[in-house]
């Protein structure tokens, strides 16, 4: 039985339309279909009974990903069905204005019909471009977040989180948190056991939650290649609590501060004053979460002056303040 086939005596619990950017990028898609693939049927068949999934396009012309493999369409938008969700797979930025018109009206009008949508990597800056994330929350790797403001100054990007969900509309930054996030919709429409079921054949230890996110904010900086920035980046950690001038930094490494503020833009695309107040404003955000302390004892511990400093940086950066923020996640998590 090929992949297109389906049980036509069960309705299957869950339905995706899958939808490739050009020069999407595989790890991604191939996580997410994967854990569906497993949790749609029993043993190892492969087959399409508890979940339907299609490839779609404007036309059947293959799309060839960032690895340079082609994934031919199965359908065109006139031939869809009728879909729980939305799939959208993002790839390399530059390829961003190539997406078809006809693939931003497909995806405007499968939301405005009630379809949730799901935008992995950077699948969410075609959400965007579609015009649907206009003040709405949105995951964004961290290498990306500058970019995504520029083209879309009124939404809201949220790094170090698996996956965001807001308004029926889910993005994930990619990578193998596809594949947590297609549990959790898995688990939703067809039971944990059955969610869960992929992890095992995809030697997953564990599934995670959204806000359980396993690297370090700019951890990724400290493997770029350049001795500056990654020196920098080991010391801002340590320094958390006591940050110092970007001259200060650039004497602690033996470098100039044109040096310094030139390696970081190239690498970061901010400043390194930048980059270690975001630094101290997500290990912030995270103690927010979880730990008793103070709003003006998480200040202090995190390098700010005094709380309404710490306070109009946090709202600056995350839209809510640090109260507003722990209220908000907490009433969530009861």
């Amino acid at each position: 039985m090929s992949p297109f086939d389906q049980r036509d005596d069960l309705e299957p619990d869950l339905r995706l339309g899958f939808l490739l950017t050009p020069a999407f990028t595989i790890l991604p898609l191939a996580g997410f279909i994967d854990a569906v693939r497993h949790s749609a049927d029993d043993a190892d068949h492969s087959r399409q009974v508890f979940c339907h999934w299609e490839v779609l396009s404007h036309d059947l012309t293959p799309v060839t990903s960032s690895a340079g493999l082609a994934i031919t369409p199965w359908k065109t938008f006139p031939e869809a069905g009728q879909y729980d969700y939305l799939v959208i797979v993002g790839g390399l930025l530059d390829h961003l204005e190539e997406i078809p018109p006809e693939t931003l009206e497909f995806i405007e009008a499968q939301y405005t019909s009630g379809v949730k949508l799901i935008g992995l990597c950077t699948g969410s800056f075609a959400i965007a471009k579609a015009g649907l994330l206009e003040g709405k929350r949105a995951a964004v790797h961290v290498h990306h977040r500058v970019e995504f403001l520029d083209r879309f100054p009124n939404a809201l990007p949220v790094e170090n989180e698996l996956y965001v969900a807001d308004d029926d509309i889910i993005t994930c930054p990619g990578g193998t948190a596809a594949i947590d996030l297609a549990v959790e919709i898995l688990i939703e429409h067809c039971g944990k056991s059955r969610g869960m079921k992929g992890l095992t054949a995809l030697i997953v230890d564990e599934h995670r939650s959204a806000h359980k996110v396993g690297r370090l904010p700019y951890q990724d900086l400290e493997d770029c290649g350049n001795w500056r920035v990654a020196q920098a980046v080991k010391i801002m950690r340590q320094k958390l609590r006591a940050p110092d001038t970007t001259q200060k930094l650039a004497q602690m490494l033996g470098s100039t501060v044109r040096q310094l503020n030139r390696a970081f833009q190239d690498h970061a695309h901010a400043t390194p004053q930048e980059v270690w107040r975001d630094m101290r404003l997500q290990h912030a955000r995270w103690r927010l979460m979880n730990s008793k302390r103070t709003v003006t004892q998480i200040a202090h511990e995190c390098g700010f002056a005094d709380s309404s400093h710490f306070s109009r940086w946090f709202k600056t950066r995350f839209g809510e303040t640090p109260s507003e923020y722990r209220r908000q996640r907490l009433i969530k998590q009861r």
